[in-house]
């Protein structure tokens, strides 16, 4: 009989501590009154650091705002990269991350919210090469070069889609497209999302119409995996939002589809 009731009041201890600890984001943010995201700044259109004034502009800034908003407190943008992104939530650095691409690795430390976009991966040329290319299989061969940057994700993907081809791989700052630009590369590859931006910016190159993208992976914001409430919370104004037409009336501000 003792040990039932130390048992009981040991999962009752238990259960307030995990739920004490659920929540505490979600009040932190509302007890603090501010929104800390962890944002790159790199990455157009979702998301552009200006040094000059060190504000963000994007269309993942817009939904943090957004957020923020409901959640009746200020934003504040964190700025973090690439590699350390998963480490500021799990650290506390930051409450969540914007938009960034689902991975089984990154699910093993860090909580997702449900996906609201969706990217895939296509290949640029220089527009007056487009007779020459016209699907993958046409960049699938010795006498083409593909570049990528080093570190990416396309710098993967370029060898398993082209094993075929030359490979250049470029070290950031440098960056792939500026191959195919000077000419030292046929093609390069990116999301879907950043080719219709630099097409935009660089009219001299061009999407090559392939018969569908290849690799598509959903986004989502990271958050603290073992804090369901925060996440059940984020996923619910994903949902609202979702159905009143915020993601679709953003990815139209910004230009998400061509």
């Amino acid at each position: 009989m003792k040990l039932l009731k130390l048992l009981t009041v040991a999962a009752a201890i238990l259960l307030v501590s995990t739920q004490s600890h659920a929540q505490s984001t979600l009040q932190k943010i509302l007890g603090d009154g501010v929104l800390k995201v962890g944002t790159t700044g790199d990455w157009n259109p979702m998301t552009m650091k200006n040094p000059a004034t060190n504000t963000y502009t994007g269309y993942d800034i817009d939904v943090m705002t957004a957020l923020a908003k409901d959640l009746g407190v200020k934003v504040e943008f964190v700025p973090a990269d690439w590699k350390t992104l998963v480490n500021g939530v799990t650290s506390g650095k930051y409450h969540m991350t914007g938009s960034a691409s689902i991975s089984p690795s990154r699910a093993k430390v860090a909580g997702y919210s449900n996906s609201y976009f969706s990217l895939a991966t296509v290949p640029l040329i220089l527009a007056k090469n487009a007779a020459k290319f016209k699907d993958w299989s046409d960049l699938d061969k010795p006498s083409v070069t593909v570049a990528a940057t080093l570190g990416t994700t396309q710098e993967k993907q370029v060898k398993l889609f082209f094993p075929n081809a030359k490979h250049t791989i470029v070290d950031a700052p440098a960056r792939d497209f500026q191959e195919v630009l000077a000419g030292r590369a046929d093609a390069h590859i990116t999301s879907n999302v950043e080719a219709y931006k630099l097409v935009e910016k660089f009219p001299q190159m061009m999407v090559v119409p392939v018969s569908a993208p290849k690799a598509p992976t959903p986004i989502a914001m990271l958050l603290p995996q073992a804090d369901q409430v925060w996440i059940n919370y984020v996923n619910t104004w994903i949902a609202l939002k979702t159905e009143r037409g915020l993601f679709a009336q953003l990815g139209r501000k910004w230009k998400l589809q061509n």
